[in-house]
């Protein structure tokens, strides 16, 4: 048994003493901090009115502030870190393993996507919104930066976080996989309802490939190589 950080609570296997009611008062707090703010920037993004800059580190700071009060949440609950899968046990190959599926991965979701636009679903308006216009060393550092962060916050936030909780209030891992999915794609409204589909898709997989592997690692990594090249490669070789 994994113990969990000493606050004051103890674990027993996977159980916690905090109640279900907590973890419904607790969930719903972290819920009405994230959900609102993801809509909004889809309505923001679509009016063109934002800077790279800005929004680059708007959501540094956002998604540092969600992961810090995952981790006090999991410290208050007296929680091991691992139940959210920060877990790092051979780096080497979970590393590979992404690497590995990642290929696959973006091969799907660029079908997909197209298949949805051939289908009927909505497209976005250009290929990328304007506040992704990078130019300048320093903007292409601050995006790497934007990168590296977005795809462990996103990951420990959709899957290790709301996940656990979601499993806990639902009594379903099905159902919790299912929303996890879907508040992860509410904040890519300025993609188009393809690109909302293909983003739930995405964290359908990114679940599917956590539960597997029972760690962050490999979709951190796939995470990570699917915005580096949506973000960065694509649009330098004039592709996005």
């Amino acid at each position: 048994m994994e113990p969990g950080w000493n606050n004051g609570r103890t674990t027993t296997g996977d159980s916690v003493k905090s109640s279900w009611a907590e973890q419904i008062i607790e969930l719903s707090v972290f819920l009405f901090l994230i959900v609102p703010s993801m809509v909004l920037s889809s309505f923001v993004v679509k009016q063109g009115t934002l800077n790279f800059v800005v929004v680059a580190i708007a959501t540094i700071l956002r998604d540092i502030s969600l992961v810090s009060l995952i981790f006090f949440f999991i410290w208050r609950n007296g929680e091991a870190v691992s139940r959210i899968g920060w877990t790092f046990k051979k780096p080497l190959r979970e590393a590979g393993i992404g690497i590995a599926l990642f290929i696959p991965f973006f091969s799907g979701t660029v079908f997909l996507e197209n298949a949805l636009r051939l289908a009927g679903f909505s497209a976005p308006s250009r290929p990328l919104p304007s506040f992704l216009a990078v130019k300048g060393v320093a903007e292409i550092v601050l995006v790497v930066v934007l990168v590296v962060v977005v795809a462990l916050a996103e990951e420990i936030i959709f899957r290790g976080y709301l996940i656990l909780r979601l499993k806990t209030v639902t009594s379903s891992p099905a159902a919790a996989v299912l929303l996890s999915a879907a508040i992860f794609s509410l904040g890519h409204g300025y993609e188009g309802s393809a690109g909302v589909v293909t983003v739930g898709v995405m964290g359908l997989v990114f679940a599917l490939i956590y539960l597997w592997r029972q760690s962050l690692f490999a979709p951190i990594v796939i995470h990570f190589l699917q915005d580096f090249m949506g973000i960065i490669v694509f649009p330098f070789l004039g592709k996005g």
